[in-house]
């Protein structure tokens, strides 16, 4: 099969390697689509805490079944997957409180394991969810992103008719501000790129006003410095993007943190039930994404989708094994 492989932190490249078979738990999937994120940028260029060497990248993935190894059952051949990335233990800690992202024995599909920058992938049939007959591949791979958008959204604590504000107008931003809006939050985003903003419909600068919560989707030590500014009394602010080495230590008033009962708290991934949460908000409607999509590539176009994601140049990179997934 057609893959792209990181041999080493820097670069990649379009191989051929023999197809892989299904384990005992697994399933076989024709990836059908997958997304590029700024993630997989980060694979690529600077590697990630969790990133084992050679590896397939691509964790956003939607498939369709081709072969089921022993032990599954169903999981019919045919059937349009969309990929958790992770495997969990289910016994640990995190995972009976209902954080399987944090899991003690966590491994993440494109990480730890090949992920869909293929034109197939195996996967743990525990981390399957069915695609609804009324999506479309294209729709479904959104699933990941916008799941750990509710992740971060879950963790900031806030209740309908609360205010949000976002940081930052890419993908993540987009998606989080939707799904606010979906689920009742009031929400304004915040991006000083004229195009993104106007295209999200946000601010470039950040209102004169205090928020229940403040997530950043971007990583910016400036965007975090203002989002902390814009919390209101017993605001929460949600660290979903990381911050480069050089960055991540941000000088924080914990005095006002005291006298204003405000918090802190990180949002790293998600679990398998914001998946299935995800599949149902787009299948029904209430968050939007086709209108995203703005680049198409196929697997021997990898560094034109990384260049786009590198510029920002786009909001939402797709890439599929071959033009017939693009021209479908």
């Amino acid at each position: 099969m057609k893959c792209i492989l990181v041999e080493k932190i820097g670069a990649c490249a379009v191989v051929e390697k023999e197809c892989p078979r299904p384990g005992t738990g697994e399933v076989l999937l024709k990836v059908n689509v997958a997304g590029v994120c700024r993630t997989d940028l980060k694979i690529v260029r600077a590697g990630h805490r969790d990133l084992v060497l050679p590896r397939i990248p691509g964790e956003e993935v939607v498939g369709s079944v081709v072969e089921v190894g022993a032990g599954v059952s169903g999981i019919a051949v045919g059937r349009r997957m969309y990929v958790y990335p992770g495997i969990w233990c289910g016994t640990c800690g995190p995972c009976r409180q209902g954080a399987q992202n944090l899991c003690r024995d966590m491994r993440i599909m494109g990480f730890h394991r090949d992920g869909g920058f293929a034109e197939y992938v195996v996967a743990p049939a525990q981390s399957l969810i069915d695609v609804p007959d009324t999506l479309s591949d294209e729709e479904a791979v959104f699933a990941e992103p916008l799941s750990c958008c509710l992740n971060a959204l879950e963790l900031s604590g806030i209740k309908p008719g609360m205010t949000v504000a976002i940081w930052g107008a890419g993908p993540a931003g987009t998606l989080l501000a939707r799904a606010s809006r979906a689920l009742g939050f009031a929400a304004d985003v915040v991006d000083p790129d004229e195009k993104r903003c106007e295209r999200a419909g946000g601010h470039r600068l950040p209102p004169s006003k205090e928020y229940d919560a403040c997530i950043c989707a971007v990583g910016s030590a400036g965007a975090y410095r203002q989002a902390i500014a814009r919390l209101a009394p017993r605001g929460r602010l949600v660290v979903f993007s990381g911050l480069s080495p050089a960055d991540e230590t941000i000088p924080v008033s914990f005095n006002q943190l005291h006298y204003r009962e405000q918090s802190i708290v990180g949002a790293y991934g998600c679990s398998y039930r914001h998946g299935e949460d995800a599949l149902n908000m787009i299948a029904a409607g209430s968050v939007k994404v086709r209108d995203m999509i703005t680049h198409r590539f196929v697997l021997d176009d990898i560094e034109q989708a990384l260049a786009v994601v590198e510029l920002r140049e786009g909001i939402k990179v797709h890439l599929y094994p071959d033009r017939k997934g693009i021209d479908a």
